[in-house]
């Protein structure tokens, strides 16, 4: 009797989590495949491992693809694996994994569970039924998961995963670079753009022939966080190996060279609700409102009243900073505009036409309103600059001085809460048959004018003191002239308005005359002559 043929048998290893990378998972399933399937049926010709590949999410299984393509080109008998759910990830796999196998006539094995062959309805039919409970394990865990989180977030405690800039794991602050968080929304708020931010953390500075400075000195040079990141793990995993066997021991992974700040990260640490001391949870499933760029707002938990929740850490910037922040990222013109918002120049978008009102802007060396005005820039800005420090070194600048108001900051939220009270009052009236639809939405409309107004006022009181570095410095004067770009358009912006008009036909030199420069609360802010 002639001998059975040997299957030609492909291994299949996949691990949902190695952070440590160090394939102890796959190296486990690997010794008990070897144990089960180690006689003359086989003749192994190949291994295919997805290490740290989760069951859920869009992460491609590069060594999954490659065995089907094997499968398909008919180079394999046998799979053997761990159990269905490493095979499979979501129905989309299981058909194919069904269908594949099927056609090529390739049996499937387990370690735990039956064995399937696809070429008759019964194996089949056992096939659909692993892959359906394969599913309702993965989406279950999800849930389980899901729920741990949303519970942590409503107690507001510190989120799971890679720390923030600012907190450690636990959610204590780590105080310089706390003071680098604060330092990059107070940058930020003052018109600096998100690329100079970034340059100012990677230890960049303006040519010293620069004519106007662009990145804030305020924000300190950081190593870049996920490298400080990596130190810090690497030096906990070398404490833990120290009480391990050989066996156990967590991988040392290599530390990567320090690099440049990216602007995409300046711009998670303005959009994170976390700093001001928000609580955040948004579910897989949902999509929060707005795209990407909106996202942030959506993902603040909220009680039963509408209330944000509050986290158990110590918030790093003011609740209404960080409203102004966001407003500023929502804006319309940072949305379409694709070449990013970074000023160049003190005017640019501050300094408006005296003929329409709209805003000039930078054009060659000239500030422009397009079919009204062309103005030299360097001798507009000069002057603006003069009549400004002129303004900054009276006696009665203290008059105009912001303040933080901190009571009247702390009366507006309590004021917003009173307002979310009465909305969700009126809901359950509604929901009770206690009132009707109209009253909801009478009660409703009202209570979101008044919230949106005292949001408004808040988002004011918090960006007047953005100035304040610099109206209330000992010297103002020099502490304008010190001031990168953002912060003198801050100033520029917060003590007057600047009109520009046509200079005359033929007259040489400048015509103070056709700059309108009015400060606010005055009724004639030339520049005396």
């Amino acid at each position: 009797m002639a001998a059975t043929k040997p299957l030609r048998t492909a291994v299949y290893l996949r691990i949902s989590s190695d952070r440590e990378h160090n394939e102890l998972g796959v190296a486990r399933q690997r010794e008990a495949i070897a144990t089960k399937f180690n006689g003359d049926r086989h003749q192994f010709v190949g291994e295919y491992m997805d290490n740290d590949v989760p069951g859920t999410g869009r992460k491609r299984r590069g060594e999954f693809e490659r065995l089907m393509h094997d499968v398909r080109a008919g180079h394999i008998d046998a799979i053997v694996a761990q159990e269905w759910p490493r095979l499979e990830r979501n129905r989309e796999d299981g058909v194919r994994i069904i269908e594949t196998c099927q056609a090529r006539r390739v049996r499937l094995m387990f370690v735990k569970g039956p064995d399937l062959d696809f070429s008759d309805a019964a194996g089949r039919l056992i096939g659909d039924q692993m892959s359906s409970i394969a599913r309702f394990e993965i989406e279950q865990k999800a849930e389980r998961q899901s729920a741990g989180q949303r519970q942590r977030a409503r107690q507001g405690r510190a989120p799971k995963g890679m720390r923030p800039l600012g907190y450690d794991t636990a959610g204590h602050v780590i105080a310089h670079e706390a003071e680098a968080v604060k330092a990059i929304y107070s940058a930020f708020a003052a018109g600096s753009s998100l690329r100079a931010i970034a340059a100012a953390l990677s230890g960049q500075a303006d040519p010293p022939d620069a004519a106007e400075k662009r990145i804030p000195e305020s924000v300190p040079a950081l190593p870049k966080h996920s490298r400080t990141v990596m130190i810090e793990r690497n030096a906990r995993r070398e404490k833990e190996n120290k009480t391990l066997p050989p066996e156990q021991r967590k991988r040392i992974r290599e530390v990567p060279d320090d690099g440049e700040w990216s602007p995409s990260t300046v711009l998670g640490i303005l959009r994170n609700p976390r700093y001001a001391g928000y609580s955040t949870y948004t579910p897989k499933t949902e999509q929060p409102d707005g795209g990407k760029r909106r996202s942030w707002r959506a993902s603040i938990l909220r009680d039963e009243a509408g209330e944000p929740v509050r986290g158990q850490w110590e918030p790093l910037v003011d609740e209404g900073v960080w409203s102004d922040v966001q407003d500023k990222l929502d804006a319309p013109e940072r949305v379409t505009n694709r070449g990013g918002t970074d000023r160049r120049h003190l005017g640019s978008g501050l300094y408006r036409c005296g003929l329409c009102g709209e805003r000039v802007r930078a054009h060659s060396g000239r500030y422009r309103c397009a079919g009204h005005i062309m103005r030299s820039r360097e001798l507009i800005d000069h002057y603006v600059s003069t009549a400004v420090r002129y303004r900054l070194g009276r006696e009665d600048l203290a008059d105009l001085l912001p303040s933080r108001d901190e009571p009247r900051m702390a009366q507006i939220r309590e004021e917003i809460g009173t307002h979310r009270a009465k909305i969700a009052r009126a809901q359950r009236d509604y929901d009770d048959e206690v009132i009707e639809g109209r009253d909801l939405k009478r009660v409703r409309e009202k209570a979101q004018s008044a919230i949106a107004a005292l949001e408004s006022e808040r988002t004011r009181l918090a960006a007047d003191a953005v100035v304040g570095s610099v109206l209330g410095a000992h010297d103002p004067v020099a502490a304008f002239d010190a001031a990168d770009l953002g912060i003198k358009r801050s100033v520029i912006d917060a003590l007057c308005e600047v009109r520009l008009f046509h200079h005359p036909r033929g007259r040489k030199g400048f015509d103070e005359k056709t700059v309108q420069l009015r400060f606010h609360g005055e009724d004639d802010g030339q520049l005396p002559t």
